[in-house]
């Protein structure tokens, strides 16, 4: 009986395989770049770990160089690692490659992909861009939001006082969570869910189920005709239990603001708001229904949070592993601003040291280092020929790295940024931490107008030590996959009032 299963098991993969293989014998032959041997059917996907995968494809990088291949299952993939080769991608080629491969995971939870971040590159999407950019990222938006920033920044620091006065420490990682969620919910909802009590249990169970399940491995996505194991393990199922959870939290939202007794609690518009407005009054090119407007606020949501968040804890990491830099950001903000006892925003702007600390963070530890793209038509590289359907990995962490591009890439020196114009506008290609091109993050202002006034603060305030028999070099710097790439392990500290 089992070599009979055995066999009707297999039927489907040799199939597969002859069909390749007469396929491959049937194509002329096109010269792609070099890579990693796989096996049959799954490729190179046993060799490939999502926790560290930015890594791991540096490493490849040093074997098989700057452009190499690997196979996904039946898809094929490239990884560019070099300056040189991520501006021909992401500016020569950049209308080639500037899709998404589809994927389960974020095409359900995004309504099939009717938001900005997933999407395919269409009509559609360069309308959705269009809204996100002139009606949410506009500095006149920006700015309108700045009491918000300030709000939430100072009850942050009422909760790191609080554990001053206790001499309690400080699970700094928890805290920059949910001061970037209380920032982004205020904007996107018009008020805050991570209050005490069964509703932020709620929220945060959604806001982390919604992450896990937009960087899921599903094998349909590869094989598709193994798609069955997404069901055997429960990942399909838990897929689907995620995206009904979410609809009910999204449908909720848009009920509550079309509710005519609403109160306001923002002077100003929320997103939310905004788009219902667009809707009802009609003023796009196309008719905005509740579906798009939830796929909207749920990439906002989560890519506004988590980028906001993981960035505030590395620039603080980095700091707690380099007390020369800590000290020497301290001293600027003593100088420039005094005995204030809050930095507000028009202060930050003179800090140009502090700005480079930013700057050497987004370089050192990456928000979103390997965000994929695919090739909407073939195009030619480095003088192989690249098929329609294929991969594309910008490799920005092994790109900030480059030893050909920067001075003592492994050391952290802030000091890099203070004699040039370098910047994250996606102009500059060795240094990427947002991406390029038609793909750049739309959201560069709103999360770096909240990680600059976060930073500001804490370091104005207080002086941070480490716990108890830690030292510098103990901080690990492991990383955790997902949309933004978070510190593994909580940064634990201890706050010092500066006098």
């Amino acid at each position: 009986m089992l070599p009979l299963l055995f066999i009707l098991f297999s039927l489907p993969f040799m199939a597969v395989i002859l069909l390749n293989n007469q396929r491959a014998k049937n194509k002329p032959s096109r010269p792609r770049p070099p890579g990693p041997r796989g096996l049959p059917i799954i490729g190179n996907l046993h060799q490939l770990d999502s926790s560290k995968l930015n890594f791991q494809l540096g490493q490849r990088s040093k074997v098989y160089g700057p452009l190499f291949s690997l196979k996904m299952g039946f898809k094929q993939a490239i990884v560019v690692s070099s300056p040189k080769l991520a501006k021909e991608i992401l500016k020569d080629h950049d209308l080639d490659v500037c899709t998404r491969p589809p994927s389960l995971g974020p095409l359900k939870l995004t309504y099939n992909g009717q938001e900005m971040i997933f999407s395919p590159y269409n009509d559609y999407w360069r309308e959705i861009r269009k809204i996100c950019v002139v009606h949410f990222f506009s500095s006149k938006r920006m700015s309108s939001f700045s009491s918000v920033r300030k709000s939430e920044v100072k009850k942050m620091m009422e909760i790191v006082s609080g554990h001053h006065r206790s001499s309690k420490v400080t699970n700094l990682s928890e805290v920059l969570m949910s001061v970037s969620s209380g920032i982004i919910c205020r904007v996107a909802f018009g008020r805050k869910y991570d209050e005490e009590g069964s509703e932020r249990s709620r929220f945060h169970g959604l806001l982390n189920d919604s992450q896990a399940m937009l960087i899921s491995f599903f094998v349909s996505d590869y094989i598709p005709f193994l798609g069955w194991i997404d069901k055997l393990t429960g990942l399909f199922g838990r897929l689907q239990n995620t995206f009904k959870a979410l609809d009910v939290f999204f449908q909720e939202v848009i009920d509550d603001h079309l509710d005519p007794n609403r109160v306001e609690q923002n002077e100003e518009k929320d997103i939310v708001d905004v788009l219902l407005e667009l809707k009802k009054h009609g003023r796009l090119s196309i008719n905005l229904t509740h579906d798009q407007i939830k796929a909207i606020i749920l990439d906002i949501l989560v890519a506004g949070t988590d980028t906001t968040a993981a960035t505030s804890v590395w620039v603080m990491t980095g700091l707690m592993k380099n007390p020369r830099a800590m000290a020497k950001a301290q001293e600027e903000i003593k100088n420039v601003c005094g005995n204030k006892e809050f930095i507000e925003e028009e202060d930050v702007e003179k800090l140009v040291y502090l700005q480079a600390v930013i700057k050497e963070t987004l370089r050192f530890y990456p928000p979103a280092p390997l965000v994929p793209r695919e090739a909407i038509r073939g195009f030619r590289i480095d003088g192989y020929e690249i098929e329609p359907k294929t991969i594309v990995y910008v490799n920005g962490w092994a790109i900030q790295r480059d030893p050909e591009a920067w001075k003592d890439p492994e050391e952290y020196l802030p000091e890099r940024f203070l004699k040039n114009e370098i910047d994250f506008n996606g102009q500059d290609f060795k240094f990427i931490p947002f991406g390029a091109g038609r793909r750049i993050c739309p959201g560069i202002s709103l999360g770096m107008a909240s990680v600059v006034l976060i930073i500001a603060n804490l370091l104005n305030s207080f002086h941070w030590e480490l716990p108890a028999g830690m030292k510098p070099e103990h901080i690990d710097t492991e990383g955790l996959p997902g949309l933004a790439r978070h510190k593994k392990n909580h940064l634990f500290v201890v706050a010092k009032k500066r006098t």
